[in-house]
């Protein structure tokens, strides 16, 4: 039995791609950005918040962390019209990725948090800052150095995960690998295609993060 591949009718439908990827791509960016901060503010309130706050920002972490990242997307865009919240596919797509980075980034940061020297927090102290200022000058960058590898590590499997976001009709790049395959039943070739590209975004979100990281959070 002879196989003909034609990955020429899968790229011949580039500009389908090329929105995919851009998709995927704006996707991951606001849901790191947002994700990230959320993780902070989560981990911040594990380590140091009250008793109550603690409790609440443990059960999240605990639940997000706990199930799958299909169920929470299904659940923000199927779930909460049901509560009059109607959302696009790609703002559910946007809010489930930043609940799942959130999570996973609160206890990554928060470990990062932790191993911070306690004669730093009070050496900050005794020079006048507060606790505010101790946190996000002398806590919080070498926390980030500390976990960053893990942090864009957890970023690139959300970005990875955001293929599930075509499940709703989000335009990202497993959507059009689908819909081309749809197009010209060239399935085979359109997701050997996709896998390429995802790996190549995979390996240059990596680099990007491993660049910026150094030079805009943390210091060198």
């Amino acid at each position: 039995m002879n196989i003909t591949l034609d990955f020429g009718a899968v790229l011949s439908q580039w500009p389908l791609l090329v929105k995919g990827v851009a998709w995927t791509v704006g996707l991951t960016a606001i849901s790191a950005v947002i994700g990230v901060a959320l993780g902070i503010a989560c981990a911040w309130s594990r380590v140091y918040g009250a008793a109550w706050l603690k409790w609440v920002t443990g059960a999240y972490v605990e639940l997000i962390r706990n199930t799958p990242f299909i169920v929470q997307l299904f659940f923000v865009f199927f779930g909460l019209p049901a509560a009059g919240v109607k959302l696009s596919p790609e703002a559910a797509s946007i809010i489930a990725m930043v609940i799942n980075l959130g999570s996973y980034a609160a206890e990554i940061i928060r470990a990062g948090i932790e191993a911070t020297p306690r004669g730093q927090i009070e050496a900050a102290l005794s020079l006048a800052l507060t606790r505010a200022q101790t946190f996000m000058r002398v806590v919080l960058p070498p926390a980030l150095k500390k976990v960053w590898p893990s942090l864009v590590s957890q970023i690139i499997i959300v970005m990875l995960g955001s293929a599930v976001c075509g499940q709703i009709s989000t335009q990202e790049l497993s959507f059009a690998a689908n819909l081309i395959q749809s197009r010209n039943f060239r399935a085979f070739e359109a997701f050997i295609v996709a896998t390429a590209l995802y790996l190549l975004l995979s390996i240059g979100v990596r680099k990007l993060l491993n660049w910026a990281g150094p030079r805009f959070l943390f210091g060198k």
